[in-house]
Formats: structure tokens, C-alpha cells, sequence
């Protein structure tokens, strides 16, 4: 009789374990679907950002990159680099690298020939 119960609690401790660690695992991937998602909803506004009207240079002048930074705008007096964000996202280390030089005027024209 306690070998039957010993067993029968075996079996469930073992059962639980596993419904336990197959939620784990789909909630984890649910987890990064749900990120997966944001990421590709601001791919896809990127492109269209140029277009909205709180964007503030001409469409017509930007130039998407895509990465580390969204594009250029080649305006009249001035180039503009130009990161999009949505929602609360920041900026990436390199963004803010790639920012500081830019503010600390480290920015090279380099023309390159082949011969």
C-alpha cells in the first residue's frame, strides 16, 4: 500500500514537472513572438516615417540605411542622420556612438577611386 502511494506520488511529481517546464518553454517563446512583433512593427513604420507630418524635412530627400542608423536626409545647407523610434524604445550602445561622434563633429568626407 505505500508503494502504491510512493508510486502514484512519483508519477505526479513527475507529470508536474513536466507540464511545468513545456508552460516554461511556450512562454518563453510566446515571449519572443511578442517582442518579435514590436521589432517588425518598427521595421515597417521606419519606412513609412519620411511620409508623416511631424517628420519635418522632405521625404523626397531621405535615404533609408536601415542599420546601425535609419537613413539620411540630404537637405538644402545640411545632411541630417535620422534614427526613428516608436514607443519606448532607446537607443542601442552603437546608436549612441555613432550619435556622440556626430555631435562631436567627427565626420569625414572620403572620396575613393578605383584604378
Amino acid at each position: 500500500m505505500i508503494y502504491t502511494i510512493l508510486i502514484i506520488l512519483i508519477v505526479l511529481v513527475i507529470t508536474l514537472i513536466l507540464i511545468l517546464r513545456n508552460l516554461a518553454r511556450k512562454y518563453g517563446e510566446l515571449k519572443y513572438k511578442h517582442k518579435s512583433a514590436f521589432v517588425k512593427h518598427g521595421k515597417s513604420f521606419e519606412q513609412l516615417f519620411p511620409f508623416m507630418k511631424n517628420y519635418g524635412y522632405d521625404y523626397r530627400n531621405f535615404r533609408f540605411i536601415g542599420d546601425p542608423i535609419d537613413g539620411l536626409s540630404f537637405e538644402d545647407n545640411k545632411i541630417v542622420f535620422i534614427e526613428f523610434k516608436t514607443g519606448g524604445s532607446g537607443l542601442s550602445q552603437k546608436q549612441r556612438k555613432i550619435r556622440d561622434l556626430i555631435e562631436s563633429k567627427k565626420v569625414e568626407w572620403k572620396e575613393i577611386r578605383e584604378e
